[in-house]
């Protein structure tokens, strides 16, 4: 038996369909039982596997706070007031930096599932210690860079102290530092998907690692 069953993506579709309060409160509690609570046996079961990859990664599985994100969406800034997210998503930090520091992230949506990893648009301190990792190890860090995402946000010119005829320019102008693998829903309902996770989190390692070192996280 796998994690999850097509209770998942029915719930999600059919929340994506009617996201209002009135609707989740009566489905709530296939939230809970197609949703909420295999993605925590999930998480609980991830930890262990993570460690080997990493031993400070931070599988958290606590209802509230921990790696699990909340179904409901922070709308006070937002034109769209649709009250819940139309997907389940996880992040597995590394050394207790939160989502501000390299870490993992799975997302299960109806079309729509992956495995990323790396940093999306770190702090301005952080993304300088990055690029001049990268500038001092260019080779360290061509390695380190396969599957990383193109059409990140860039910067059109150069950042200013750095060579503009240095060979990595192009991602030393980046602003963010991520890789992915899709995912398939077969995949995700499959009894090997805990199988499925882990390898892809290993193949985004040494971006991982990249990261980890630049920002003076352990890795």
């Amino acid at each position: 038996m796998g994690y999850f069953d097509k209770g998942l993506f029915e719930f999600l579709s059919g929340l994506s369909e009617r996201n209002q309060r009135a609707w989740f409160t009566e489905n709530k509690q296939r939230y809970e039982q197609d949703v909420k609570e295999p993605f925590l046996d999930f998480i609980s079961d991830a930890g262990p596997r993570l460690h080997k990859i990493s031993r400070n990664l931070v599988a958290d599985p606590r209802p509230v706070g921990g790696s699990l994100f909340r179904i409901y969406r922070d709308v006070r800034f937002s034109k769209d007031k649709s009250p819940y997210k139309t997907h389940a998503g996880a992040h597995f930090q590394l050394g207790g930096k939160g989502v501000h520091g390299p870490g993992y992230y799975l997302h299960l949506e109806p079309g729509q599932c992956f495995i990323a990893g790396g940093m999306w648009m770190p702090e301005a301190k952080a993304l300088q210690m990055i690029r001049e990792h990268i500038a001092d190890k260019p080779e360290v860090w061509k390695k380190a860079r396969q599957g990383l995402e193109h059409g990140e946000a860039s910067l059109k010119r150069p950042p200013r102290g750095f060579d503009a005829t240095h060979p990595m320019i192009e991602d030393i102008k980046r602003r963010s530092f991520t890789s992915s693998m899709k995912l398939t829903h077969k995949q995700v309902l499959a009894a090997d998907f805990m199988d499925t996770f882990i390898d892809g989190c290993r193949r985004i390692s040494p971006l991982m690692r990249f990261l980890a070192e630049s920002v003076s996280v352990p890795w």
